[in-house]
Parts: C-alpha cells; sequence; structure tokens
C-alpha cells in the first residue's frame, strides 16, 4: 500500500529566528503548517535544516516533515535602529528540487510553495497540474549581500507564474517596485496584496476588490501574512473554491493572529470554525 498523500503540502525553509530569549522556529512553512492543521487537514513539509534541528520538533506534532540536511538552519536575525529594521542571514539550509519531493506528496490537492531566501526551483509548481497551487511570494524577492544583509530583488517568472492559482504577498514586499502589482494582477488568476490593518486587495482575473481587515489589538505582526495564506487555500475546498468567501475567511484568522506571539498566533481549530460560519453568513 502507497503511502496516503498529505492534504496540505508545503515547499519551503523553516527558519531559526535569533530572538533576545534565544533560537525561535520561523518562516512561513512552520506558521502555515500550524494554520492548515486547525482546519483538520493532513500536512506534509519538505524543507531544509541542519542534522537534528531541535527546532522541527515544534511541527513535527503538526506535520510529516521530510527534511534535507543541511550545514546550516536557515536562520534570519533582525536589527532595530532609529532608521528602521535591517535584516539579515545567519546561515542557509540546502536548495530544494523537484527530486527532492517523495511520490506520494506529489498527490497532494493542496499545494503551498513558501520560499523564505530563494530556496525552491519556481518550476516545481509544474509537477502539480491537478493541484490547487498557491505561492507566498516573499522569499523570492530576497538576494543577500556579502554581509548577510537581506535586500529586495525583483521576481517575474511568466511560465512558472501558469502552474500557480494564487499569489500572495505584502504591500512592504514591493515597496521598492510597486509596478510588480499590476504586473502580478494580470499574471495570475487569484493575487493577493495584504495591506497590514488597512485590508488588502484581492485580484480576480485583474479586477481589483478591497477587502477589510477585523480590528484587534496588536501584540505582533509576525506571520500574520502566512496565516492568511495558509486558511486562504485550507479554507477553499471547504468553501468550494469560492474565493471571495475564503479571503473573508483569511482576513479573520490573519487579524487573530497579531494579537498572540510566535507560533501561537495559528489559529485553533474553534477559532477556524468560527471563522468558516461567519464567512459563510456574511
Amino acid at each position: 500500500m502507497s503511502p496516503v498523500p498529505p492534504d496540505y503540502l508545503l515547499i519551503g525553509h523553516i527558519t531559526a529566528d535569533l530572538t533576545p530569549t534565544g533560537r525561535v522556529a520561523g518562516g512561513t512553512v512552520s506558521y502555515a503548517a500550524r494554520a492548515a492543521a486547525s482546519f483538520g487537514l493532513k500536512v506534509g513539509i519538505v524543507t531544509s535544516t541542519a542534522v537534528n534541528e531541535p527546532l522541527l520538533d515544534a511541527l513535527s506534532p503538526y506535520a510529516e516533515i521530510v527534511s534535507l540536511p543541511a550545514e546550516h538552519t536557515t536562520t534570519f536575525e533582525n536589527i532595530y535602529e532609529p532608521a528602521g529594521r535591517k535584516q539579515y542571514v545567519r546561515g542557509i539550509a540546502a536548495p530544494i528540487a523537484a527530486s527532492d519531493i517523495p511520490a506520494h506528496f506529489l498527490r497532494a490537492p493542496l499545494v503551498h510553495l513558501a520560499p523564505i531566501i530563494g530556496e525552491g526551483d519556481p518550476q516545481i509548481a509544474r509537477l502539480f497540474r491537478d493541484a490547487t497551487v498557491l505561492l507566498t511570494l516573499q522569499g523570492w524577492l530576497r538576494r543577500v549581500e556579502d554581509d548577510g544583509r537581506v535586500r529586495f530583488k525583483r521576481w517575474y517568472d511568466a511560465e512558472a507564474l501558469r502552474s500557480i492559482d494564487a499569489v500572495v504577498f505584502s504591500e512592504e514586499d514591493i515597496v521598492e517596485a510597486p509596478d510588480m502589482e499590476q504586473a502580478f494582477a494580470q499574471s495570475v488568476s487569484n493575487l493577493f496584496v495584504t495591506r497590514a490593518e488597512r485590508g488588502g486587495t484581492y485580484y480576480r482575473e485583474g479586477e481589483a476588490n478591497a477587502y477589510a481587515t477585523p480590528d484587534v489589538e496588536l501584540i505582533h505582526p509576525t506571520g500574520a501574512g502566512d496565516v492568511f495564506a495558509a486558511s486562504l487555500l485550507a479554507s477553499l475546498p471547504t468553501l468550494n473554491h469560492d474565493y471571495f468567501v475564503a479571503t473573508r475567511v483569511a482576513a479573520a484568522l490573519g487579524a487573530i493572529s497579531v494579537t498572540r506571539f510566535g507560533l501561537d498566533s495559528a489559529p485553533t481549530p474553534q477559532e477556524v470554525q468560527a471563522a468558516l460560519q461567519q464567512a459563510v453568513r456574511a
């Protein structure tokens, strides 16, 4: 008997985020795995970390993990100065190729491409012709300078985008190239540009539709966009792939995420059910 495929597949590096209290698990994969699991979905992860990375323990209860061995786990450090945040990468794990994806993972119906620092061949999307494929773009918009500092890098691959059903990025991700918003809006069927407490814009076949975000008390914004994206994709099968209703679910759960810190910002199963019911009634 062949292994059971995951319902929701994530491809990308988990990260070790350096904080005043030590290393903590982060990255889109980490937040999205927790969020997707709260929808009751079987989650699979293809990632890369240092051998015996203890941060994987934070995700193993929520997902089947395939971790490619590397010398380093991808590690981020944020330095806050009066002029703003500077972000540095202190280590990068191994690249992820199409050949690294287990055969049963290829049958996943929901696929989330979640690069964090350029890992993952964009053409991996072509492997999942029968799946709904979502890309959180930020990791392909980054380059690392010699001193480790993260800088913006323009990315646009028309061929890869033809195999991707939805793209999510923040307006902050493209502040150095705002023209990218319209370029992507004309290239993918479903584009979501998040705008923090101002909600965001859902482009359906190039047509802009604004959506609102519930008003909440901000505790910590990290991971909100990842929870939004994962909640969007995870809710689609329940909602007959109605992206407009799924957007309401994602906006509600993304807002909840900023009221908590770290991976606990992912929604609970009870919060997922409440958001689904409210979105359908709206």
